[in-house]
């Protein structure tokens, strides 16, 4: 059983940055492609940002492309989330994920139901 703990959410305003950390507890972290989601209130859980196991490959929703930047660091077991120019719109409840299905991730990696792993989730405020 993973286990994944996000940190790193807060309040901001309209274009500042926050950066989420997720610190999988699996020594076989590398063996995982991880994602990013987010869920705000009466809306469904949505994709974000994914990187493949070995972090040379990354896809993100059109929504934050250019703004937002996943990346891992799997000798030191975390995969970050580095969010700028921020929108009212971003706020949500970030959730970590982790998938073991590593041969279709690069054509999966946006559906929730290809995650086996979730975090408890951080919850991401931007003000206007």
């Amino acid at each position: 059983q993973v286990q994944l703990v996000e940190s790193g959410g807060g309040l901001v305003q309209a274009g500042g940055s926050l950066r989420l950390s997720c610190a999988p507890s699996e020594r076989t972290f590398s063996s995982y492609g991880m994602g990013w989601f987010r869920q705000a209130p009466g809306e469904e859980r949505e994709f974000v940002a994914a990187v493949s196991w070995s972090g040379s490959s990354t896809y993100y929703a059109d929504s934050v492309k250019d703004r937002f930047t996943i990346s891992r660091a799997n000798a030191k077991n975390t995969v970050s989330l580095q969010m700028n120019s921020l929108k009212p719109e971003d706020t949500a409840v970030y959730y970590c994920a982790a998938s073991s299905k590593l041969l279709r991730f690069n054509s999966r990696f946006a559906w929730v139901s290809e995650y086996d792993y979730w975090g408890q989730g951080t919850q991401v405020t931007v003000s206007s």
